[in-house]
């Protein structure tokens, strides 16, 4: 069983970020990938499950079930979409979990989505310090049941990655957002 635990942000994640993306870059080179650092170990400051999150765009997310052994050969275990349409997931390190990968097509919304949250927290810390707050009252509460951690940050993810949709938005005249988000947003 895994164990659900938040830590105070540790310098070294930048670092254990980029010694895997730069393998990934290495054996994923015959399809050209973009890789990005995600999720609360990208966030200066936020607290975190110690997993480091990988986003990877390709121009078409099909194209990583041909790269299966080069992501074995990592030490990533693929699970396909793992519920989340049109995304290829990764995972490294079994129930001592290090890293995990999000795939999407390049551009995609849930490639958008990820980097927006990403920014908008960045951008904004005084919601990261929320964010990192409620995080670890839900890892205590939560005993070790992960789909019960999930949960209770839920509402407060599905709330701020609108606002940082719309954040980047605002922030990029030249950005539109994809269709899926523009629909989501006018259902707030």
């Amino acid at each position: 069983m895994r164990t659900v635990e938040v830590i105070d942000y540790q310098a070294s994640w930048p670092d254990t970020y980029v010694s895997d993306a730069q393998r990934l870059a290495d054996a994923l080179a015959k399809i050209n990938p973009t890789i990005h650092h995600i999720g609360s170990t990208s966030v200066p400051d936020l607290a975190a499950k110690p997993i480091i999150d990988i986003l990877i765009e390709v121009d078409d997310v099909a194209e990583l079930d041909t790269q299966l052994a080069a992501f074995e050969s990592l030490g990533y275990i693929g699970r396909g979409e793992n519920g989340i349409p049109e995304r290829r997931y990764f995972e490294k390190g079994g129930d001592e979990r290090s890293h995990q990968i999000h795939a999407f097509t390049r551009g995609s919304a849930g490639a958008v989505r990820h980097l927006a949250f990403r920014d908008y927290l960045i951008a904004h810390p005084a919601i990261a310090k929320e964010y990192a707050e409620l995080k670890k009252r839900v890892a205590l509460s939560c005993e070790n049941d992960i789909n019960r951690y999930c949960d209770g940050k839920d509402a407060f993810i599905q709330k701020h990655e609108a606002l940082a949709l719309m954040w980047l938005t605002q922030q990029d005249s030249t950005y539109q957002a994809p269709l899926s988000f523009s629909d989501q947003l006018g259902e707030q």
